[in-house]
């Protein structure tokens, strides 16, 4: 198994799909090191953790915090760590999204939801568990500054939580449901909901690779618009993609009577704001004096991706 510190970095010349396949399998490595392992007590609830994390997701907040930071000239080695952070937070919230008393989801990731496969009780422990052992993974992260790791701390902790974060995200969707919403209002859920935590992202590879103030307003100017386009493409498919291309449920924002683009402007405006989206994130990057094509490239496969 290779390790972050046999591993240079990430070649400047990388094309996105061999990226993408190297830093999924480098978090997954180092995922399955920083887990605990099934059989240590209490073995179901970390059987339910591992059923959740490695059920075959796309790291793509991992991913996004890498290329970020690799770009601004962090090392991998500093920055692997805050990385699997991330991907454990964003399961830990799907665990507790799929829930019957959030959005009743039987299907993540082409396999039954945590709760489903573990029970209820189970579940909502596994995703406890995994929000707590991401903030103990970037605190006790020796490779990191002791400066430098509650800076981190206090941007994930702010794009996890309320109010200006995923959980308040989660809230105002809920109440959004089945009543009319404006666009401000839409576009408010998808920035807190889905895009504090690929801001953060974003930003935790700048903060780790030292940016400049300038360096950092341009790449959180960039996720932002990036984690918009990533929930605006996400209720797109929703209503047009198969559960088989998804692997999850499709419709279901539609049956729950959920504030989506699609609802509000129809499916063809929402094309038509994705590729304006996708624009002003790539505007941002012409402010980042470094070569910037994987960023790039990551909004690229946004606009394009197909599930």
């Amino acid at each position: 198994m290779t390790t972050t510190s046999e591993m240079p970095g990430f070649a400047r010349d990388v094309r996105l799909p061999d990226f993408l396949t190297q830093a999924r399998k480098l978090v997954d490595s180092e995922l399955d090191r920083i887990l605990p392992s099934d059989s240590i007590p209490p073995t179901n609830i970390h059987a339910a953790i591992r059923w959740s994390v490695f059920a075959g997701g796309k790291r793509f907040r991992p991913a996004l915090l890498l290329a970020a930071g690799e770009t601004l000239g962090a090392s991998l080695q500093s920055l692997i760590a805050t990385a699997c952070a991330l991907e454990m937070i964003h399961t830990y919230s799907l665990i507790h999204d799929d829930l019957p008393s959030m959005d009743n989801d039987e299907l993540r990731r082409g396999r039954p939801t945590c709760h489903l496969q573990f029970g209820e009780a189970t579940a909502i422990l596994a995703g406890d568990a995994l929000l707590t052992l991401a903030f103990k993974t970037v605190s006790e992260d020796g490779k990191l500054s002791a400066t430098k790791r509650p800076l981190l701390i206090s941007e994930i902790a702010r794009a996890a939580g309320t109010p200006e974060g995923m959980v308040a995200g989660q809230a105002y969707d809920l109440e959004a449901e089945s009543r009319n919403v404006a666009v401000d209002e839409l576009e408010k859920i998808h920035r807190l909901k889905t895009g504090a935590l690929i801001v953060a992202a974003a930003r935790c590879g700048a903060i780790i690779a030292d940016a400049s103030s300038a360096e950092l307003e341009a790449v959180t100017e960039y996720a932002g618009q990036l984690g918009l386009l990533f929930q605006i493409t996400d209720d797109l498919l929703d209503v047009t993609a198969t559960a088989e291309t998804l692997g999850k449920t499709p419709g279901k924002d539609v049956r729950a009577r959920k504030a989506t683009y699609p609802a509000l402007h129809g499916i063809e405006a929402t094309r038509k704001h994705l590729a304006s989206t996708h624009g002003a994130s790539c505007d941002a990057l012409a402010r980042v004096n470094r070569p910037t094509e994987l960023l790039r490239s990551i909004a690229d496969l946004i606009l394009e991706r197909k599930a």
